[in-house]
């Protein structure tokens, strides 16, 4: 049985290797990474005091409502974006700063545990001899975001991390780097796919089957 390459991590579409059903796999796992990660924090958020009666702006479960134009646009240059921005109301919360971190460190936290959930299908088509390339691609997208946000950028986990940690007379500060954040973060992966994977690691590894 020849061995086949599948793709990088993060997936990047490349027009010298372009194959459609990567394509459109790759575009389905993105829409499952950006809901699971959206909905992760609105749930998080709501059972740490921030609930809403009905809640259909966070917990609406259609991760076409949780696209961000620049995250969009960064899974398609880079492999690598991000979900729009999920309303959390901080005066809510008991500690306010912190239960925000916790709320948003549960988006990523969930990107990670959909990861383990399709490697371990992936494990299981394997010894069924069953092709597993779309599980594969929901495992890289998803470890990407997860990985990804440790980047310390708004709108990604460490940028809230970073925010959090800022003190209370930086307030303009703060709101400055939250709105320049997924420029900057935009600008980042777009030198990263210029420069081949050489300023944010990781483009180097890559997921194979055996046919």
């Amino acid at each position: 049985m020849e061995q086949r390459e599948l793709f990088s991590i993060p997936y990047l579409i490349d027009p010298r290797t372009f194959a459609f059903d990567d394509l459109v796999t790759f575009c389905v796992a993105v829409l499952i990474a950006v809901l699971v990660n959206a909905e992760a924090q609105a749930y998080v958020a709501t059972l740490l005091g921030d609930a809403r009666p009905g809640a259909k702006d966070r917990l609406h479960f259609n991760a076409f409502l949780h696209l961000d134009p620049l995250g969009t646009l960064g899974f398609l240059v880079a492999g690598m974006g991000w979900a729009k921005r999920v309303d959390v109301d901080p005066s809510k919360f008991e500690h306010p700063i912190w239960y925000l971190v916790l709320a948003r460190c549960a988006g990523p936290f969930a990107n990670f545990l959909m990861a383990n959930v399709a490697a371990s299908i992936v494990w299981l088509l394997h010894t069924l001899s069953i092709d597993a390339r779309v599980f594969m691609m929901v495992l890289a997208v998803n470890l990407t975001v997860a990985v990804y946000n440790l980047l310390p950028l708004p709108p990604l986990t460490g940028g809230a991390l970073v925010s959090a940690l800022l003190p209370e007379q930086g307030g303009r500060f703060r709101q400055l780097y939250e709105q320049v954040g997924p420029y900057l973060l935009l600008a980042l992966l777009l030198l990263d796919r210029i420069a081949d994977g050489q300023i944010i690691e990781g483009n180097a590894k890559s997921f194979s089957l055996r046919r």
